[in-house]
């Protein structure tokens, strides 16, 4: 199972073709699950992800925890 289809069987994720081009984004939003990925790439990092989307906190802690459980 791809960490894509983890997050959707959660109810994390969601894409739907008529929500940002079928892009998943965080359920009940437009914020794409790509978006996280490049804060943290980023300086930035997960805090400005936290102060810039603070609505998604509790979302964004599932998915760092089910990416760690996904890679080991």
């Amino acid at each position: 199972m791809t960490l894509n289809n983890l997050l959707k069987t959660q109810g994390i994720i969601h894409s739907d073709p008529e929500i940002m081009s079928g892009v998943p984004v965080f359920v009940g939003t437009r914020v794409p699950l790509q978006t996280l990925f490049d804060y943290l790439e980023s300086e930035g990092g997960l805090a400005e992800f936290i102060n810039d989307f603070p609505y998604l906190e509790t979302q964004t802690m599932k998915v760092l925890e089910n990416q760690l459980h996904y890679v080991f």
